[in-house]
């Protein structure tokens, strides 16, 4: 045989070999072996990968407003319409039911599960969620005496709930105090150099893992007392009453929530999706977050560039005349939008915009999860751009404001604009200010 053909044989016999994906890790993982799809999240629309002009592209006011930056953005999903008062209730009546049961658990040892069916003991236990919470047992009420308004509060003698008491505790990781280089983890020492900023605006020394890691605890009621705080001689004791609690608001934007409220909604449907992900033994998804700036603008532009409002025109008006949100036309005229409201509207009173989201203009400004500063286009990353800052309680008002989007029901026509921003301050909160939520996409990879 010719030595020429058998080493030529031998390369051959390599190259397949090289080019054979190795099986070692179907027999050690399997279960990583398996194609992943990425299921559409329920009530939110895929928005695909691309690049836009943020800002006032073609504005004559463009000197007045905001630098221009091309930017690309990756891949997310998007609520199609803002959190409603019926979604973000469910959250509420979730704190409620948990402090409920871990102040029940302490009379009533069944309220807790320590142990699972086969006597093994949980390192750490959770709460039953399948026994009913019998409220109006007098024993019951007793042992959730602390989740009342205190008898010299009371108003007409009646015993109810205290909404302030609501409080949802979560922990999140600074990733970006984590990334610094000076901050990173000695391997010779087994130790953390450097320092970090706690959450009392604090310099010190990072001591390990933990210090990355911070609590929250949210007081998550709205505040429905804005709608007569934000309106001075004006009636809007109905809508504090009522907008909030009553079922005939469901559909209705929530308002009254402040930026660290929206965010806390955020962790806790994220934690209700991955339970159910485990529950389901299916792989855990992307965190539900608030959108970026430069994320909500982008999704609000529909796919179009050198357009005025999100449904592609230059005009607040349909061909019929109709006006395409909810918003203030005319001076003082709230009704010339609508024929049923002065505030808000139902979401999705309107058509959507061509990535079919409602309400990217008009109805509730949004927060987003960028921190607001003039100077942000020139500063900012042109991939995935994003200005943030965790603020302290120290800190100057300043330092607490956050990018709001999409103008609303009280606002004249250029704050609904694409590229309009403004702000609002992190711990307060407005009549006019909602939100929605939006989750990373796994690379274009999903299915219906």
């Amino acid at each position: 045989m010719n030595r020429s053909f058998v080493i030529s044989v031998f390369f051959v016999l390599i190259l397949v070999a090289s080019c054979k994906k190795d099986d070692t890790l179907n027999y050690l993982y399997p279960e990583e072996s398996r194609p992943f799809y990425e299921p559409a999240p329920f009530g939110m629309t895929f928005i695909e990968r691309g690049s836009y002009v943020m800002g006032a592209e073609d504005d004559e006011l463009q000197s007045f407003n905001t630098t221009l930056k091309r930017v690309s953005v990756e891949a997310f999903w998007m609520d199609d319409t803002e959190i409603t008062n019926n979604e973000y209730r469910q959250f509420v009546y979730w704190v409620r039911d948990s402090i409920a049961r871990t102040l029940l658990s302490e009379t009533y040892p069944e309220f807790m599960i320590t142990e699972d069916d086969f006597g093994n003991f949980y390192e750490t236990p959770h709460l039953n969620w399948q026994d009913p919470i019998e409220w109006n047992n007098p024993d019951f009420q007793l042992a959730m005496e602390e989740l009342y308004i205190p008898e010299e509060e009371r108003m007409f003698f009646s015993k109810s709930l205290d909404t302030r008491k609501y409080t949802y505790d979560y922990y999140w990781v600074d990733y970006k105090q984590a990334a610094k280089s000076q901050n990173r983890y000695n391997y010779e020492t087994q130790t953390y150099e450097g320092s970090i900023i706690n959450q009392d605006g604090e310099e010190v020394p990072i001591s390990n893992r933990s210090s990355f890691i911070f609590k929250e605890s949210v007081p998550i009621y709205p505040d429905t007392l804005c709608w007569i705080r934000d309106y001075t001689y004006s009636y809007n004791e109905p809508l504090t009453k009522q907008y909030f609690a009553h079922v005939g608001f469901d559909d209705y934007p929530v308002v009254g929530v402040n930026w660290h409220q929206a965010k806390a909604f955020c962790d806790w449907r994220t934690q209700m999706m991955n339970k159910y992900q485990t529950l389901m033994e299916a792989p855990s998804v992307h965190a539900y977050r608030l959108p970026t700036e430069a994320e909500w603008e982008y999704a609000a532009r529909g796919g179009h560039e050198r357009t005025l409002y999100s449904w592609g025109s230059y005009y607040t008006r349909n061909l019929p005349g109709c006006f395409k949100a909810n918003f203030k036309p005319r001076r003082g005229n709230y009704v010339a939008d609508s024929e049923s409201s002065t505030t808000t509207m139902k979401v999705a009173s309107f058509d959507p915009n061509d990535y079919k989201l409602y309400d990217m203009a008009g109805n509730v400004a949004e927060w987003t999860s960028s921190a607001f500063n003039e100077a942000a286009y020139e500063n900012i990353n042109d991939f995935n751009p994003s200005y943030e800052y965790n603020s302290s309680p120290d800190d100057a008002p300043v330092m607490k404001r956050k990018v709001i989007r999409g103008g609303s029901w009280k606002d004249v026509a250029y704050y609904i604009r694409n590229s309009t921003r403004s702000f609002e301050y992190e711990d307060t909160t407005k009549s006019y200010i909602g939100f929605r939520c939006a989750r990373t996409s796994f690379k274009d990879e999903f299915r219906e």
